[in-house]
C-alpha cells in the first residue's frame, strides 16, 4: 500500500514537471517565432509571414528554438540571422514553404 502511495506522488511529480517543460517550450517557441516572424517580414515584404515563420520554426529543433528566442533580450544579430537563413534552407522547411506558397502573399 505504501509504494502505492509513493508511486503516485512520482507519477504526479512527473506530470508536473512534464507541463513546466510544455510551458517553457511553448514561451521559447512564441519568442522564437517573433523573432523570425520579424526577420522573414524585413527580409520579404510583401509576402506573408506567418506561413514562412511556422514552416521555420516547425524545421528547427530545440537548440535552434533557445538560441533565437534569445533574440528578444539581446536583439536580432548577424549570427541569428545567418541561423534562421540556414533554417530556412532546409529541406522540410523549403517542402513546407512549397506547400503553403498560395498563401505566401499578402
Amino acid at each position: 500500500m505504501r509504494a502505492l502511495g509513493i508511486l503516485a506522488v512520482c507519477a504526479t511529480a512527473l506530470s508536473a514537471c512534464a507541463t513546466a517543460n510544455d510551458m517553457a517550450d511553448d514561451l521559447a517557441r512564441g519568442r522564437a517565432k517573433a523573432v523570425v516572424n520579424g526577420y522573414v517580414a524585413d527580409r520579404y515584404p510583401g509576402l506573408n509571414a506567418a506561413p514562412i515563420t511556422d514552416c521555420i520554426i516547425d524545421a528547427a529543433d530545440a537548440r535552434d528554438i533557445m538560441q533565437i528566442a534569445s533574440a528578444t533580450v539581446t536583439g536580432l544579430d548577424a549570427a541569428t540571422a545567418e541561423q534562421i537563413s540556414r533554417i530556412a534552407r532546409r529541406p522540410e522547411s523549403i517542402q513546407c514553404i512549397a506547400r503553403n506558397g498560395v498563401t505566401l502573399l499578402s
